[in-house]
């Protein structure tokens, strides 16, 4: 007898009832084995997504890997900038740094790529870095350049203790160090901190006047909008070229006298003994600080003028200096 399938599960009346039930029993099965094909398909995306992840994993201590699988490649063309990539764990990444790229010792080993305003673009371009590490307005023409033949570049130019942070979370999330980065922000800011919540609490008359003298020839200081003039304030003192115009410019002699500092802070280390250096100058002789023999050029500059994780070091020696008990 004929029978006629008229939807999943339903047959023309006219068939026999054995006929009709196996038909029903093979609707069955096929949705059984629909139901089964779909639940081992996700398994085995499962199992298959699982062990690609297990092999992408990146422990902790480990360099990550770049888009083709290998270990990224940096270059620093700062000192600064070098600095807060060896902060962050990233030594073996770095294949190449500018001349001036002095520490950490390990800096030293690194290819060397040529000055800080000149770099040798031919030799950048043959160590394939993934990334390059630049500064502001003075490499503005290299930057350019960079950028111009298609490598990526990034620009590092905090003017204060805040965008010098900022600066070290977003290296941290190029990198893809972004849990060293904040491990060391923070340790930095919980350094700062000590020593604010003691220079806070003295009142503005107390504070001691400083000088920070960049260069003797021509006499050089650092005025507001410098990390120097910031370092200063956290420090307890008063800068006394707060008020020029330019975050680093020329200051005569005459009105570092006229305006008195009681602590004079070298940021050069001559060889010659501070204060003979400073006595020799006409005048100088009647500043407080000259008379105290507060002058001082053993604190290394970099820690007060390179925009890097040493600059905590550098607020907690100025801190020293100008917190003496007599």
């Amino acid at each position: 007898m004929r029978f006629i399938a008229s939807g999943e599960g339903q047959v023309e009346s006219g068939c026999s009832p054995i006929k009709h039930e196996c038909v029903r029993i093979g609707f069955f099965i096929e949705a059984i084995m629909k139901r089964l094909f779909i639940i081992i398909s996700f398994l085995l995306l499962g199992i298959v997504t699982f062990n690609y992840l297990c092999q992408g994993q990146i422990p902790k201590n480990n360099s990550p890997k770049n888009l083709s699988g290998s270990v990224p490649r940096y270059i620093s063309l700062a000192p600064s900038t070098t600095e807060i990539l060896f902060s962050l764990g990233l030594g073996e990444e770095i294949v190449g740094v500018s001349s001036f790229c002095n520490y950490p010792p390990q800096a030293q080993e690194k290819a060397k790529i040529g000055d800080f305003s000149n770099p040798n673009i031919e030799k950048i371009l043959s160590l394939k870095p993934d990334y390059i590490f630049c500064t502001g307005l003075e490499q503005a023409n290299v930057v350019l350049k960079l950028r111009q033949l298609g490598l990526k570049v990034y620009v590092f130019d905090p003017v204060n203790i805040r965008e010098l942070l900022a600066t070290i979370s977003e290296t941290g999330s190029i990198t893809n160090r972004r849990e060293q980065a904040q491990e060391l922000t923070q340790r930095m800011r919980q350094r700062i901190e000590e020593i604010t919540s003691l220079t806070k609490l003295i009142s503005q008359e107390k504070k001691p006047k400083v000088f920070i003298e960049i260069w003797h020839d021509p006499l050089t200081t650092a005025g507001e909008g410098s990390f120097v003039d910031e370092l200063i304030d956290l420090a307890g003192g008063v800068n006394i070229a707060h008020n020029t115009k330019r975050p680093y410019s020329t200051f005569s002699q005459e009105e570092v006298i006229r305006r008195d500092p009681d602590y004079i802070i070298m940021a050069y280390m001559d060889k010659e003994q501070p204060v003979k250096l400073v006595e020799k100058r006409f005048g100088w002789d009647s500043i407080s600080a000259v008379r105290n023999k507060r002058i001082y050029n053993d604190i290394d500059p970099d820690l007060l003028l390179r925009p890097g994780p040493r600059i905590v070091q550098g607020l907690e020696e100025l801190y020293k200096k100008l917190n003496i008990k007599e």
